[in-house]
């Protein structure tokens, strides 16, 4: 059964925002990107206008002194002119947008969204897109922005045109200035229009993307099960693990010297090299059942046992593969040499 939006009432976890990043879903302000883009443009012409000097101004401004053939040489010429400035432009300003971009998603390349995906060109979901309310949304966001754009505008035109109208009047040194200086002041009015414009989308979408990861209660249950591991999967791993040691010491029961039993609640196997420079070590132990066992194992393979219930309380506590404690050495040493009389002795 699907979930509902209501549902969704838990902020999105690490784990969740990292998923859709990995997919390419991460909050991206295109006006943010149109802001970089502005800019980079702007400046980038600009510098190109500072190099040309004034040989565009006084091509403009023959253009308007002139009609007939000269006013076509004037035109293409300038045109030219504005050719040759529009290719730094345009890199100047797509290097801008890239870099946005980058910034925006952390420097994320996500390669995959390059493969073509049929579904995008779907009649149907192409139909749904269009009615969605997501759509209603960014048809108002762009009303929105032509509004605001447009009052910007018509703000900073309503100030010159009525200066510029005689503009062929005009020296080329005065009127190359008057249009940079101009354009300067409408880009730089344009461009603080949509800063406002940029960060109030970045807002916007920021809560939006945070508004579209949010979890249900399940979704967030199911994510911990899967980072912390399914708690019966895991029981029953320890329980492997614990089956599997078990059968490794009773292996190890044969090898031992000596078993130290309760008599019969607990039982511990010792083992000791004769002049080896370490100290005995306990190679298996266990109590109730897992004690009587151990005695089975010691039976089985002939390992003598000697019963001492405090000593073998004691060597309980001491873990598998240890070397006893010291206090234990003369009680331990009295045992083992026990042990090797009996073995020496010989048979009557």
């Amino acid at each position: 059964m699907s979930e509902s939006s209501e549902d969704r009432t838990e902020t999105a976890s690490a784990r969740r925002l990292e998923k859709a990043r990995e997919q390419g879903d991460v909050p991206i302000s295109k006006e943010l990107n149109l802001l970089a883009g502005l800019a980079g443009g702007s400046a980038v012409l600009a510098s190109q206008i500072g190099a040309a000097g004034s040989a565009p101004a006084t091509w403009f401004a023959a253009m308007l002194r002139h009609g007939g053939a000269d006013s076509g040489t004037a035109l293409w010429s300038a045109m030219g002119t504005l050719l040759r400035a529009a290719l730094p432009t345009a890199i100047g300003a797509t290097a801008c947008v890239i870099a946005a971009t980058f910034l925006q998603t952390g420097f994320l390349v996500r390669l995959a969204a390059l493969k073509p995906d049929i579904s995008r060109v779907s009649p149907m979901k192409g139909v749904k897109r269009m009615l969605s309310p997501e759509t209603l949304m960014q048809a108002a966001k762009s009303l929105t922005k032509l509004s605001v754009l447009s009052f910007a505008l018509w703000m900073a035109l309503r100030r010159v045109l009525p200066s510029l109208a005689v503009a062929s009047r005009w020296p080329p040194a005065y009127l190359g200035h008057r249009l940079v200086a101009e354009a300067s002041r409408l880009l730089m009015l344009l461009a603080g229009a949509q800063l406002a414009i940029g960060l109030v989308d970045m807002f916007w979408v920021r809560l939006r993307h945070a508004h579209k990861q949010r979890m249900t209660r399940q979704e967030q249950r199911d994510e911990h099960k899967e980072s912390e591991g399914n708690p019966q999967v895991k029981q029953r791993i320890r329980q492997i693990a614990r089956t599997r040691a078990r059968r490794r010491m009773m292996a190890a029961v044969k090898t031992a010297t000596v078993v130290v039993t309760n008599p019969t609640h607990y039982a511990v196997a010792l083992t000791y090299e004769r002049g080896a420079k370490s100290a005995p070590r306990v190679v298996a132990k266990g109590a109730d059942d897992v004690a009587d066992r151990i005695r089975q194992e010691a039976r089985e393979h002939r390992i003598p046992m000697v019963a001492n219930p405090p000593l073998a309380r004691a060597l309980y506590r001491v873990e598998i593969d240890t070397e006893i404690p010291v206090e234990h050495f003369k009680a331990v040493a009295e045992i083992v040499a026990y042990i090797w009389r009996l073995r020496t002795r010989p048979a009557l």
